[in-house]
């Protein structure tokens, strides 16, 4: 059934459709039991969700491509697997739906105390909260689809896995740090975190969808650093000094096949015997540092 607020959308958009598309966001994170830690409190998962808009022509979803590899969806061949009975559109037609949402005030406080593992918080978000944030994906897409804009979350298809990029290692076919730094959310650490408006402490999630909105401006144009201290100013390094294992260096970067091992052979098994929860937690070098919480000053 199509939300009370999309009835008189239809094709020709008289009503401001950001402000709608927003609205289906907050409505089903306000209301949907998913978004929740699983704890007693009951507390939600994440903070309010906040969206940026990309155009699915935009030269940096090419240039990612070249940059990742050529397993790289674009935004038009996502929106071709997901519909090909469909004529398919300009890439101009489509537009790139990324949202955050960040991480609460609880669950920030719980990680900053740790220094190896992850807080139980930051693991029932990474598992509990990436469930919802799955379902967040494919309601946006199903709401406007139903109102007559066919939208995909690429995440979601089946065909989403991961590869190995000559130049980065292991990536994604559709990367949601890279769709949020395209339509404007914010630009990348020394850690390979998107350091956004909200802080680096966020869970993205994206959908493409044939509309017409306005896009987001992109304050920083193409510069994939730009709101990183260490990248623009050669200071701070705060996130190298948070990974317990040295993964991030300031001279190097993020070393990704350390990080994944780390993850993989001891965060992961931890939080799995200790909480109970699945998938791949830690996010230390995302809290306790600058750009936690916001984009640093001067920067942004």
């Amino acid at each position: 059934m199509i939300p009370d607020c999309l009835i008189l959308w239809e094709r020709s958009l008289a009503i401001d459709a950001v402000a709608q598309v927003e609205k289906i966001l907050h409505d089903f994170w306000a209301s949907a039991p998913g978004n929740s830690l699983q704890l007693p409190s009951g507390e939600k998962a994440w903070g309010a969700p906040r969206v940026a808009i990309a155009r699915g022509d935009d030269p940096l979803f090419l240039r990612n491509k070249e940059l990742i590899g050529d397993f790289l969806w674009t935004p038009a061949q996502a929106y071709a697997l997901a519909f090909p009975h469909l004529p398919r559109p300009a890439a101009g037609q489509l537009r790139v739906i990324s949202y955050l949402l960040p991480q609460t005030p609880e669950t920030l406080a719980d990680q900053r105390r740790e220094t190896a593992m992850p807080a139980e918080r930051w693991a029932r978000s990474r598992f509990h909260g990436e469930e919802f944030n799955c379902e967040l994906r494919l309601h946006v897409a199903g709401v406007l689809t139903r109102a007559g804009h066919p939208a995909v979350a690429p995440e979601r298809l089946a065909d989403f896995d991961y590869r190995r990029s000559p130049r980065f290692g292991l990536a994604s076919n559709w990367s949601e740090r890279h769709v949020a730094f395209v339509a404007g959310h914010g630009t990348f650490g020394l850690s390979d975190a998107l350091i956004t408006r909200w802080g680096q402490a966020v869970r993205l999630g994206s959908v493409v969808c044939r509309i017409d909105l306005p896009v987001t401006e992109r304050v920083y144009g193409e510069d994939y650093h730009a709101w990183c201290l260490w990248h623009a100013k050669g200071t701070c390094g705060a996130c190298a000094k948070r990974c317990p294992i040295g993964a991030i260096t300031t001279r190097d970067g993020h070393d990704k096949q350390a990080c994944f091992k780390y993850i993989r052979d001891v965060t992961a098994p931890y939080a799995a015997r200790t909480y109970g929860t699945g998938a791949t937690p830690c996010g230390l070098c995302q809290v306790n540092i600058p750009c936690e919480r916001r984009a640093p000053t001067g920067l942004s």
